[in-house]
């Protein structure tokens, strides 16, 4: 069997249920590549007990977990919750394929937190994300969909790669907003979210490259759209 766990936020968020599917299995793995975890893999081992796998978009990806789960109990932990990055639908559909038996133990997500910020979550619009630029390719098509939620007076949720730093980040966004014409006025930066370091700060983008230095991974970025005036209310009080 292939249980897919969520971890939630931090490293004592992990499910009673989650534990003891963990205990009835032979080999513990860990998806390394939709986010970094906010705390060292050592302190997780600690507390379920058992020696974790990594693994990368790659090895997720291929046949090899499938095929394991048939032949005796397997778990691939995620960060947050297992379907907050789609990407895991398609091990699921795999099992189902190939007569796998699977389990999935949800858990909290970087959704579920951010309404700390006080943004009403119906009114969040489309996802997006900031990949990593290369030197010969640099994507800026999640700059239409801000547009699009900006044109429906919906709020934006920027999830970052794992391999960009907030300095970077931001310098990506700004270029990319700069390039597609996309006036970027204040915006809310959420970090850590559900650990005892979570912070959150509500700038213009002057003010926020103050936090250079300050703020860690992982972190998300929020374009707020149109505002209720209590929502107006909360965030100010993020500035």
């Amino acid at each position: 069997m292939l249980y897919l766990i969520g971890l939630g936020l931090n490293e004592k968020s992990i499910s009673l249920d989650g534990i003891k599917s963990i205990k009835k299995c032979k080999k513990i793995y860990l998806e390394i590549y939709t986010t970094n975890l906010p705390y060292s893999i050592k302190k997780l081992e600690k507390i379920i007990g058992k020696k974790v796998v990594k693994l990368n978009r790659k090895e997720v990806e291929s046949d090899r977990l499938v095929k394991e789960a048939k032949k005796e109990n397997i778990c691939l932990l995620i960060y947050g919750s297992p379907f907050f990055a789609t990407t895991h639908i398609s091990l699921i559909e795999e099992c189902k394929n190939k007569n796998v038996k699977f389990r999935i133990i949800h858990n909290a997500s970087i959704f579920d937190a951010i309404g700390e910020a006080g943004l009403q979550l119906y009114k969040f619009g489309k996802i997006c994300s900031i990949p990593k630029w290369q030197e010969n390719f640099r994507s800026d098509s999640f700059i239409e969909i801000i547009k699009e939620n900006k044109k429906n007076n919906t709020h934006s949720l920027i999830l970052i790669s794992p391999d960009l730093d907030f300095k970077t980040a931001l310098e990506q966004l700004v270029t990319a907003s700069n390039n597609k014409k996309l006036k970027l006025d204040k915006i809310i930066i959420c970090s850590l979210l559900g650990t005892a370091n979570s912070n959150i700060c509500y700038g213009n983008i002057n003010e926020l490259k103050k936090l250079i230095n300050k703020l860690k991974t992982p972190f998300c970025f929020i374009i707020p759209g149109k505002l209720h005036f209590f929502e107006k209310q909360i965030i100010d009080r993020f500035s």
